[in-house]
């Protein structure tokens, strides 16, 4: 899995990425992480990407450091799907209304 975080928005300027990387990391979940100047979410700024080969790839907008346990919840279950699509998103929480695009595969 490849996520991808903007680096311009307020979160990305943290060291979001890395709490991230080591959540991810004590569920078990293998992710390269990447920041990358600009997303052009700046509508709905601090966005977040998920994205793995011949999966849905997701973007996220409109994220706080309190969002990290649903990204993680997001993250394994994004894992755990065959194609990236998620048969139900109430487990996201507050992530469910904070989805930019849906990109297929």
């Amino acid at each position: 899995m490849k996520i991808t975080l903007c680096t311009s928005c307020d979160l990305g300027k943290t060291d979001f990425a890395a709490i991230l990387a080591k959540a991810l990391q004590a569920q078990h979940l293998s992710a390269d992480i990447a920041g990358v100047e600009c997303m052009s979410g700046c509508a709905r700024p601090s966005t977040i990407a998920f994205r793995s080969a011949g999966k849905t790839a997701y973007l996220f907008g409109d994220l706080t450091a309190a969002d990290l346990p649903d990204l993680i919840t997001f993250a394994r279950l994004y894992a755990a799907s065959p194609d990236g699509t998620l048969a139900d998103a109430r487990p996201l929480g507050a992530l469910r209304s904070k989805a930019i695009a849906r990109i297929p595969a």
